[in-house]
């Protein structure tokens, strides 16, 4: 019997303004339970597509061109090579990240035109 995995318990666990943990694979790609409470830095992946799909809260995802909410039952891809930030809109947001296994980060520098 494979048992399921409980998402309320992961996203209740401590954590320092960001808890990033694999819960899951398909195939080639690792599924993530995200519990944000502060901005994680920018950054882009040259080798994989990123998927948010929010569960609890809003996700800000900050790009060049400016900030997208993404709601509690919204999901957003970022395609492979897009400098992107996320940051909680409120004191938290909840979200299932879905990328390549090992997908490379890149950190990068603030872009210019971004808005806080």
């Amino acid at each position: 019997m494979i048992p399921p995995i409980d998402l309320t318990t992961l996203a209740d666990m401590p954590n320092d303004g960001y808890l990033n943990r694999v819960i899951a694979t398909v195939n080639d790609h690792g599924i993530h339970i995200s519990v944000m409470t502060a901005p994680y830095d920018w950054h882009l992946h040259p080798d994989s597509d990123e998927t948010f799909i929010v569960t609890e809260g809003t996700l800000v995802i900050d790009f060049e061109d400016g900030p997208v909410d993404v709601h509690a039952g919204q999901l957003l891809t970022i395609p492979a090579g897009v400098r992107h930030r996320t940051r909680p809109k409120g004191a938290r947001s909840v979200n299932l990240t879905v990328e390549r296994k090992n997908a490379a980060s890149v950190f990068c520098d603030e872009p210019h035109a971004s808005k806080p």
